[in-house]
C-alpha cells in the first residue's frame, strides 16, 4: 500500500511539474510578444512613417492593457479554474499576434497591443495560481522563480533568433512566429493542465474586488512592496523590451545581429538569476537586505552605463565600448532578478485568505510600473536623448528601494 501511495505520490507531482512548465511556456510567449521592439522599433517606425520615439510611447498600450486585465483575470481564476482561463488568453494571444503583425500604421498596431496586452495578462499567473493552490510556502517559493526562467527564455528568443528573423524576413515575421507558438503551447495545455473545480470562488461584484486589491495595495504592510515593484520589473523591461536595442545600434554602432547578441547574454542573467536569487535568499535569509541590495545595485549599474557621465568620463573617452555594456547588462540582470521575492515578502505579510488579492495587488504594480516607465521613457528619450533614459530609470529605482526601506521592517 504505501508503494502505492508513494508511486501515485510521484505521479501527481510529475503531472503538476508538466502542468507548470506547459503553463510557465505561456508566460514565456508573453516575454517574447512583449520585447519584440527592442530589435525592430526603427523598421516598424519607418514601416508607419512615425518617429521611434512615438512609436515607443505607443508601445505603452500594451503594459496599460496588461495591467488593466489583472483583476478581471485573477476573478476569473477563482470563478472558472485556470485551464480554461488559460486557454482563453492563448486564443486571445493568437489573435493579437496576427493582429500585430498586420498592422498597416500606428493605430492598428496599437489595437493589437491592447489586444495581446489583455491576452497575455494572466500568462504570469496562471503557474502562479496552480503552484500556490498545489505547493507548500517553501516549494512556492522555489517554483515561482523556477516560473519567472522559464518565462525568461522568450526574452532570450527575441534576442539573436529574432535579429536575425527580423533581418531576413522582415518584423513581421516575429507576429506570425509568435502566433504559431501560442497554438503549440495551447495545446500543451490542453493536454497537461488537468480539470479542476474552481477554489475560493468570489461571488463579489468586479468593483468590489478592485477595491479590494487597491486597498491591500495601498495598506501599511504592502505600501514598500508595491513602491518597489512599481519601478522594479519596469527598468528591467523597458531595458530589455525596448531601449536595449537602440541603444546599442544607435550609441554603440552594433549591427541589428550584434545587439541581438547582446540582448541575449542580458537574458541569459535574467533567466538564471531568478533561481539564483532564490538560492541565495534560502541561504542567507535576510530577504529585505537581498531585495534592496541588489536593486540598487542594478540602479548604480545604470547610471554608470551612460555617456559623458561617471566611467566614461574617468576614462576621458565619450562613450564607453560595446564590451562594457555586455559587463553591465549581464549584471543588471542578474541584479534585478530579485523580483519574486517581492511574491515571497507578500505572502509573508498577509493572511492566507487574502494572498492571492494581495499577489494580484504586486503583478498589477509590476506591470502598472512597466506600462508608465515605457511611456515616461519615451518622453525622455524624445526630449533628452537615450542617455538621459539610463539615467532616469536609475533615480526610480532608487525611489523605488528607499519607499521599501521605510514601510518595511528588519524582520520582513
Amino acid at each position: 500500500m504505501d508503494a502505492i501511495a508513494n508511486d501515485d505520490a510521484g505521479h501527481g507531482t510529475r503531472a503538476l511539474i508538466f502542468a507548470l512548465v506547459a503553463l510557465a511556456c505561456g508566460h514565456m510567449l508573453s516575454t517574447l510578444l512583449r520585447t519584440i521592439p527592442a530589435l525592430s522599433l526603427d523598421l516598424m517606425a519607418a514601416d508607419f512613417h512615425v518617429q521611434p520615439q512615438a512609436l515607443a510611447s505607443l508601445t505603452s498600450v500594451y503594459h496599460f492593457a496588461f495591467a488593466a486585465s489583472q483583476i478581471p483575470v485573477g476573478a476569473a481564476m477563482d470563478r472558472f479554474g485556470v485551464r480554461p482561463v488559460s486557454l482563453s488568453l492563448l486564443a486571445g494571444t493568437v489573435f493579437g499576434a496576427i493582429a500585430s503583425g498586420l498592422a498597416t500604421g500606428p493605430e492598428s498596431f496599437a489595437f493589437g497591443q491592447l489586444l495581446l496586452g489583455v491576452a497575455t495578462s494572466g500568462m504570469l499567473m496562471c503557474p502562479m495560481t496552480l503552484a500556490a493552490k498545489q505547493l507548500s510556502a517553501a516549494r512556492f517559493g522555489l517554483w515561482s522563480g523556477a516560473i519567472l526562467s522559464i518565462g525568461n527564455i522568450g526574452m532570450l528568443l527575441s534576442a539573436s533568433p529574432l535579429a536575425f528573423v527580423v533581418d531576413t524576413y522582415g518584423w513581421r515575421a516575429g507576429f506570425w512566429i509568435a502566433a504559431a507558438g501560442g497554438i503549440a503551447v495551447a495545446l500543451a495545455v490542453l493536454v497537461l493542465v488537468p480539470i479542476q473545480p474552481a477554489e475560493h470562488k468570489d461571488d463579489s461584484s468586479p468593483l468590489a474586488q478592485m477595491i479590494e486589491v487597491l486597498r491591500l495595495g495601498l495598506s501599511r504592510p504592502l505600501r514598500g512592496l508595491i513602491a518597489l515593484a512599481l519601478v522594479s520589473l519596469a527598468t528591467s523591461l523597458v531595458l530589455r523590451g525596448l531601449w536595449g536595442g537602440p541603444w546599442l545600434m544607435q550609441v554603440k554602432g552594433l549591427s541589428r545581429v550584434e545587439a541581438g547578441n547582446q540582448l541575449g547574454a542580458y537574458t541569459l542573467a535574467m533567466i538564471a538569476g531568478p533561481l539564483l536569487m532564490g538560492m541565495l535568499d534560502r541561504k542567507v535569509g535576510r530577504r529585505r537586505e537581498l531585495v534592496a541590495g541588489t536593486h540598487s545595485l542594478a540602479a548604480t549599474l545604470m547610471a554608470l552605463g551612460a555617456p559623458h557621465h561617471a566611467v566614461a568620463w574617468l576614462f576621458g573617452v565619450e562613450v564607453m565600448p560595446p564590451q562594457y555594456d555586455l559587463v553591465l547588462f549581464v549584471l543588471i540582470g542578474l541584479a534585478t532578478s530579485a523580483q519574486p521575492l517581492l511574491f515571497g515578502m507578500c505572502r509573508q505579510l498577509v493572511d492566507a485568505q487574502v494572498a492571492g488579492k494581495a499577489l494580484a495587488a504586486v503583478n498589477l504594480a509590476f506591470f502598472l510600473g512597466t506600462a508608465l516607465m515605457q511611456s515616461m521613457s519615451g518622453a525622455v528619450a524624445a526630449v533628452a536623448g537615450l542617455p538621459a533614459v539610463l539615467l532616469f530609470m536609475a533615480a526610480m529605482l532608487f525611489i523605488g528601494v528607499m519607499i521599501f526601506l521605510t514601510y518595511t521592517s528588519a524582520s520582513s
